[in-house]
């Protein structure tokens, strides 16, 4: 019962394998790494090829081509996935596609472009934070843990239509009975690009069932129409059981979300951090993640960003002069701060406000976004 408990407690909160205990020998645990050394980490069978002088440490992954990291039929957990590979370009970052199966099912828990899972939605960049890492900008690691009661199965297609003339990897898991109530972990991703003024971009669209929501890593590429304002002015919504018109947890910003105010530079922190900010190409990366902060749900969940940005009023106007699709949202200056959607805002209060007076307005920008958590069945 101790171990159950302790193993519950990993699943939820603990970055790394009996972290709270690391001196405890548990019973009935069984280490493996599945690697092209050893396919699917089958006991005593590691490197057999080249007389056992590394002789399978690469394969190459063909345009089309789908080929299997992990398929074992078990209980256990994986603890940590390791990639490296010869292209990493944007192109091959976001033409190569990962897949996780859990037990039985024939749907993947996980479906996202390589790049943008491991945080990599727009370039490789060198950093550490508690669930992904790329220490030097050249390999990829998740140290998410992933639990299975029947059998787990890895894929990497390669849908770039060019071939990848190196792969590298490591998937680390233990075999080991896992408590009834563990949690099946998930990613979803979506880009959403040209949506209509006032759409909120989908963080995660409605998951039903009962589970954790572990957070989100972006790549948002922002649109030229409207010049160098400021993009990140939305709040985040999260709708959690049966919340319908208004949400129950509501942020006050995009970059108050990420954990930083003011704008955003980058930065990589363990739960938050933003790994691209660059303004001459205007191009941003950022994640978060809920973990000292969990975010819990028993029924169904979903989770939202609001497309407002902000800039000064007299270049605001000249944007909505132009024809720029934009909605005027709210004004701040020296009269104090006007919602100019509300119904008791004064008519003039647009005509009357200051050239540096900050204007929040609704806009539209190209969003690529991986959605990770935990639900209770794959």
């Amino acid at each position: 019962m101790k171990f159950r408990l302790l193993l519950l407690s990993f699943l939820i909160t603990s970055p790394a394998l009996f972290a709270q205990d690391l001196y405890t020998m548990p019973r009935g645990v069984h280490s493996s790494v599945s690697s092209l050394e050893n396919l699917n980490g089958r006991k005593g069978q590691g490197g057999k090829s080249n007389a056992g002088a590394k002789g399978a440490a690469f394969s190459s992954l063909k345009a089309g081509e789908c080929k299997s990291l992990l398929d074992i039929r078990s209980a256990g957990i994986i603890q940590r996935i390791w990639l490296t590979i010869s292209d990493r370009s944007p192109e091959m970052l976001r033409g190569l596609r990962l897949r996780m199966y859990w037990e039985d099912s024939k749907i993947p828990a996980v479906d996202v472009p390589f790049g943008d899972f491991f945080c990599a939605a727009l370039k490789p960049v060198a950093f550490e934070s508690a669930l992904f890492s790329n220490p030097e900008g050249r390999s990829f690691n998740c140290y998410i843990p992933m639990a299975f009661k029947k059998g787990a199965r890895i894929t990497l297609t390669n849908e770039s239509g060019k071939d990848l003339e190196l792969l590298f990897f490591d998937v680390d898991f233990v075999r080991l009975i896992v408590p009834t109530e563990t949690l099946y972990f998930h990613a979803a991703w979506h880009r959403q690009q040209s949506s209509p003024i006032g759409q909120d971009v989908e963080l995660l669209r409605e998951v039903q069932g009962k589970g954790r929501f572990l957070g989100v890593s972006v790549g948002l590429d922002v649109n030229p129409a409207y010049g160098h304002t400021w993009w990140g002015e939305g709040e985040v919504k999260m709708y959690i059981d049966g919340d319908k018109a208004n949400p129950t947890i509501n942020g006050t910003g995009a970059e108050d979300y990420i954990g930083t105010g003011w704008f955003e530079g980058t930065f990589a922190h363990r739960y938050q951090g933003c790994l691209v900010a660059d303004d001459a190409s205007r191009q941003y990366a950022f994640y978060r993640f809920h973990i000292p902060d969990a975010i819990w749900f028993y029924k169904a969940f979903r989770a939202t960003l609001q497309q407002i940005g902000g800039w000064y009023a007299d270049d605001v106007k000249m944007l909505q002069a132009k024809g720029v699709p934009l909605k005027l949202v709210s004004l701040f200056g020296n009269t104090g701060f006007r919602g100019l959607l509300e119904k008791n805002t004064p008519a003039d209060a647009l005509a009357k406000a200051d050239p540096k007076d900050w204007m929040n307005f609704y806009r539209s920008d190209d969003y690529a976004v991986t959605a990770y958590y935990y639900v209770d069945k794959p």
